[in-house]
């Protein structure tokens, strides 16, 4: 998978765990960089690549729980969107324009994005999303 789907991958699985499970999946600070959100401790370790094809300081079966469940629904809901989409998507979401303010377009910035707004904007689409499904 390319470096900028991983890193909106995981961008997307820590909002959605602030929203579902009320804490973070992860301790890293993420940055409103001019692609995205970027996890920089992530960002070190696949600098220079632009695929990552195994991460061999990783380990998988540690993930369990509500964890699990929340990084396979990220998968399920975001993963058959390339890296460029959702990059885009994230571009026009509250979390990432309030931590870049009225910075230009491809400007370079490193303000984290904050937790407190993520959670605030994931949850906000969980309940429409609940909401809309009620209507049906």
């Amino acid at each position: 998978m390319s470096t900028m789907k991983l890193q909106k991958l995981c961008y997307y699985s820590q909002g959605w765990a602030l929203a579902w499970d009320e804490r973070p999946l992860f301790d890293s600070r993420i940055e409103a960089w001019a692609n995205g959100p970027v996890i920089y401790d992530l960002y070190r370790q696949h600098r220079g690549r632009f695929t990552v094809g195994e991460w061999p300081t990783g380990d998988a079966s540690a993930i369990v729980g509500e964890d699990k469940d929340t990084i396979d629904a990220v998968l399920a809901g975001y993963g058959d969107l390339t890296g460029q989409q959702l990059s885009d998507m994230t571009h026009a979401e509250r979390p990432w324009l309030a931590a870049r303010g009225a910075l230009p377009n491809g400007a370079r910035c490193n303000v984290g994005i904050s937790q407190d707004v993520m959670q605030d904007y994931f949850g906000g689409l969980d309940a429409q999303q609940s909401e809309d499904s009620t209507r049906l």
